[in-house]
């Protein structure tokens, strides 16, 4: 993941009805701009669907049955086109957990823009939402055992594309629940043609 550049794109992957796999330890960058790709999820780095509980899991229904999901969230949340569903899916342990945890991003249909992000740990079979953030723009992925959520920041005049800055922030897993570790702000306004990126402003927690 990069703070260092203006254009936030990546690759948005889109499930539909109960996902074989998921797109790995570490995903694209936060809300997206570019066009929606199609692009099948695959397994996570180390293991095969047939090893990973998490990789036969519904998203779309897991969001829905979860209480802890908003209404809004939960009404907004139809196909865009046909029976794809605007929903990022990953897998990767971020909990400690023996088995593969279940990172959920709900997406615009118009311009990719995170609305959500859930995060659910497996305890006895069932899966139990064990992180949200539904202010939005948000997006989150797992980077090497991290929770790691990034959050554009825009001016009035900010285009999508554009944002003004950056916000990431990384949580760790402290047994119970996600507390957050660091937090890092990029601010992209500062630039100049041809200038540098001024340097991020990081407060890490003990």
């Amino acid at each position: 993941m990069s703070t260092g550049t203006v254009v936030l794109v990546g690759t948005v992957l889109f499930v539909v009805g109960c996902s074989t796999g998921g797109t790995g330890l570490k995903d694209g960058g936060p809300a997206r701009s570019e066009a929606v790709a199609k692009t099948a999820p695959t397994p996570s780095a180390g293991a095969s669907p047939e090893a990973s509980p998490a990789a036969k899991i519904d998203p779309v229904a897991l969001l829905k049955a979860d209480p802890k999901v908003s209404l809004q969230i939960k009404q907004d949340l139809k196909p865009c086109a046909g029976k794809e569903f605007p929903i990022d899916v990953s897998y990767g342990k971020v909990t400690g957990n023996d088995v593969d945890d279940v990172v959920v991003n709900v997406l615009s249909c118009d311009d990719a823009m995170g609305l959500g992000s859930y995060v659910y740990r497996q305890d006895a079979g069932k899966y139990e939402n064990v992180f949200a953030d539904e202010q939005p723009p948000v997006y989150a992925e797992i980077d090497r055992g991290d929770l790691v959520i990034s959050k554009p920041v825009y001016a009035k005049s900010d285009t999508l594309a554009y944002p003004s800055g950056e916000d990431i922030i990384t949580y760790r897993w402290s047994g119970e629940k996600f507390t957050e570790f660091s937090r890092v702000h990029t601010d992209y306004s500062n630039v100049v043609d041809g200038g540098a990126l001024p340097a991020p402003a990081v407060t890490q927690k003990n």
